[in-house]
């Protein structure tokens, strides 16, 4: 009977030193937690871009000469800044200026034909009209008359085709003139040469119909850049003209500039049929700052739709799926049920369900952190 006491003792102790074990040495460690405060302030709903958008040029052109040719002058180089009118390109125009030269000897030429010509018929009217009053008296015959008749409509005429050679002269001298002026390209519009692609020397050859050849300089207008972003269609009934945007562009990827919606396309673009976009233009309020952009960047556009002024909002990221946040309760962690509001990437409004103040988990990227589980606070960073 002792013995039995004995080890029934030992069994009792056995089983307390468990439990005590149990409850401290192996007992499960809270779940360290980080948590934020709901806050009032502003709220943004928002729409994105679905792709990528990018920096554009309004005004960009490549540019050739209409004709081909040797080219002999290239007075600005790449990066240089032009103005509008400014020469670009000139081709060997030794042959041109040689048919405008001629075209204008041939002028002359039929001039001086004309001014002779002319000469005469304003002689044979003299000559006719002194002997219609001699006709008149009958001092000389009907006969001679009829034939200076006939010489002054002759040399008449005559004079007439002249002054319509010299038309045709003239026009020879404009086409001319015209092949001339297609030796020089001179810039459109003011603007930066982002590229030159021909040299001193070098043979240009025009663009046959139907092929086409590359440009030998593109040249752009700094000052009309802006933002093109592809939008998903089912945005397209919420976006306008003058709404407000934010632009975030890759080579600043901690800023957003603010800028404008300019237009919105009056089409769908349906190249990608699970994919149709609408493209906006978005003008950067700062025009020094869109200057400096490089055409072709990345960029992204987050379009203001609504604002809310001073209200409870919380970071997006902390909002569960079906509308929830996780609070902790008397150490534990719950989920509570919040309504919603607008929201954006980074914020959520809150309408109901939770005050401004209150604590809620913000570290839910693991999967002890969940209802039930108990847990503790620990400062940013301690993670």
């Amino acid at each position: 009977m002792r013995r039995w006491l004995i080890r029934l003792a030992v069994l009792a102790a056995l089983v307390a030193g468990a439990v005590v074990l149990r409850m401290t040495v192996l007992a499960p460690r809270p779940v360290r937690v980080t948590v934020v405060r709901a806050e009032r302030g502003r709220v943004e709903s928002t729409v994105t871009n679905t792709k990528a958008g990018t920096v554009t040029a309004r005004w960009r052109a490549g540019l050739s000469p209409e004709i081909g040719g040797r080219v002999v002058e290239i007075p600005h180089r790449e990066g240089a800044r032009v103005e509008s009118g400014d020469l670009l390109v000139r081709l060997d125009d030794s042959s041109q200026r040689a048919r405008v030269t001629l075209a204008q000897r041939e002028l002359r030429a039929v001039e001086a034909e004309r001014d002779s010509l002319c000469l005469t018929a304003e002689q044979a009217e003299r000559e006719y009209k002194r002997n219609s009053a001699l006709a008149k008296d009958k001092i000389i015959s009907d006969d001679l008359l009829d034939r200076l008749g006939s010489s002054r409509a002759s040399t008449a005429a005559t004079c007439q085709a002249a002054g319509a050679k010299i038309e045709s002269a003239r026009a020879t001298i404009r086409v001319a003139q015209a092949d001339l002026d297609k030796t020089v390209l001179y810039a459109p519009f003011a603007g930066v040469i982002a590229e030159l692609t021909v040299e001193l020397g070098e043979w240009i050859t025009p663009s046959p119909p139907g092929i086409p050849i590359p440009s030998v300089i593109d040249l752009m207008d700094t000052s009309s850049i802006y933002i093109s972003a592809p939008m998903d269609e089912v945005d397209s009934a919420r976006i306008h003209a003058g709404q407000a945007a934010k632009v975030t562009i890759d080579p600043f990827p901690d800023k957003s500039f603010p800028g404008t919606v300019g237009r919105v396309a009056p089409y769908v673009l349906d190249i990608e049929a699970q994919n149709r976009t609408v493209e906006i233009e978005v003008e950067l309020e700062d025009p020094e700052f869109a200057a400096t952009l490089l055409p072709g960047t990345s960029a992204d556009v987050e379009v203001i739709l609504e604002v809310r002024e001073d209200v409870v909002r919380i970071p997006t990221s902390t909002l569960l799926a079906g509308n929830a946040v996780m609070v902790l309760d008397d150490g534990v962690l719950a989920r509570r049920p919040v309504e919603v509001g607008v929201r954006n990437w980074n914020d959520t409004e809150i309408t109901s369900g939770l005050a401004a103040g209150e604590e809620i988990v913000s570290s839910l990227d693991r999967a002890e952190v969940k209802a039930g589980a108990e847990a503790e606070v620990v400062p940013d960073g301690a993670l």
